[in-house]
């Protein structure tokens, strides 16, 4: 088969397993089984005649021709997704933006630069989505992201190994904070001492196969007791708020928590720093991405300016909430 008989539909099967790394996840994102998946990758290939796809074990990555394939497929699918909105009566791409964020980023940054970006750019159009930072850096590597913000932690090590290198851009780097309730003694002062850690129970998190027990304060010197899992950041900070234990949430956080939740940097040990990253590939951007980049950029500097009102704010509700229970 010459390749320029490869199917729509193969076409946007590699794009899925390259963006979520895997044959089962691709299969799953589209509804397909994996036994199709594999028989539509095994044609591309076929027609390519060439490997796009390293296999790994711990997923897949593309190739040099995966690569060249990807880039135009990218183009290809983007086109006839825009013919099919013009033909619908929709707006064209011209002014699209993809922008992808890790859950916690998509609570205050996302919205305050969206609602931005309604009132200076009312004609761009953004397609959003949330992930984990591992399949965030994929999709970019895909094609299908223009712009992804990406969490990390210490070391700070790159996204990936892949060349050329993402273009990043640090907007934020501030001190994993801890989520307390307003009732619990450690909300009455203005940080917790890491030492008044030990024999707390904790709120945790998926470690998503990573060792670490995430919401666990890093480097507790004991075996932390875990009182409730939680996938979902809003549904641990509600269980913090029902004095069910503590968790761990990054700095940008303390606006969004729901009430009867103190956010409080921790004091005693090695600073446990977190960065705010945003990503696109290595290419000048687009007018319309740039924008968009912009306004995430100033929208990571009003959310540092409300953090501090917040805590202020956190620490007189708490003290009141204090004097209550005592009285």
């Amino acid at each position: 088969m010459d390749f320029t008989d490869v199917s729509l539909t193969a076409l946007r099967v590699f794009r899925a397993v390259a963006e979520q790394g895997t044959f089962t996840a691709a299969a799953a994102s589209l509804g397909y089984t994996q036994s199709a998946v594999s028989r539509q990758i095994a044609a591309i290939e076929r027609a390519a005649g060439a490997e796009l796809l390293e296999r790994r074990r711990d997923g897949v990555r593309l190739t040099a021709a995966g690569r060249i394939v990807m880039r135009r497929a990218t183009t290809v699918l983007d086109e006839i997704d825009a013919t099919a909105r013009e033909l619908s009566g929709l707006p064209g791409q011209s002014g699209t933006v993809r922008l992808g964020w890790f859950p916690s980023a998509g609570a205050v940054l996302v919205p305050r630069a969206l609602a931005a970006l309604r009132g200076t750019d009312p004609g761009l159009r953004i397609v959003g989505r949330e992930s984990g930072t591992p399949a965030l850096v994929r999709a970019l590597r895909a094609g299908s992201l223009d712009l992804a913000l990406l969490a990390s932690a210490p070391p700070f090590r790159p996204p990936d190994a892949e060349s050329p290198p993402l273009a990043l851009q640090t907007l934020t780097e501030r001190a994993l904070c801890l989520a307390v309730p307003a009732t619990h003694p450690l909300a009455r002062g203005d940080f917790v001492d890491v030492a008044d850690l030990r024999g707390q129970r904790w709120i945790a998190g998926s470690s998503s196969g990573d060792d670490r027990i995430m919401g666990v304060w890093p480097g507790l010197d004991e075996r932390p007791e875990i009182a409730h899992t939680a996938r979902d950041w809003l549904a641990k900070l509600h269980l913090v708020a029902a004095g069910c234990g503590l968790t761990t949430v990054p700095a940008a956080l303390a606006s969004a928590a729901p009430p009867g939740v103190r956010v409080l940097p921790v004091r005693g040990g090695p600073q446990e720093q977190r960065r705010l990253l945003l990503a696109r590939l290595p290419h000048p951007p687009t007018e319309p991405v740039a924008r968009v980049a912009a306004a995430l950029r100033a929208a990571a500097i009003d959310a540092a300016g409300a953090l501090t009102d917040t805590a202020k704010k956190g620490a007189r509700t708490a003290r009141d909430i204090a004097r209550r229970h005592d009285a």
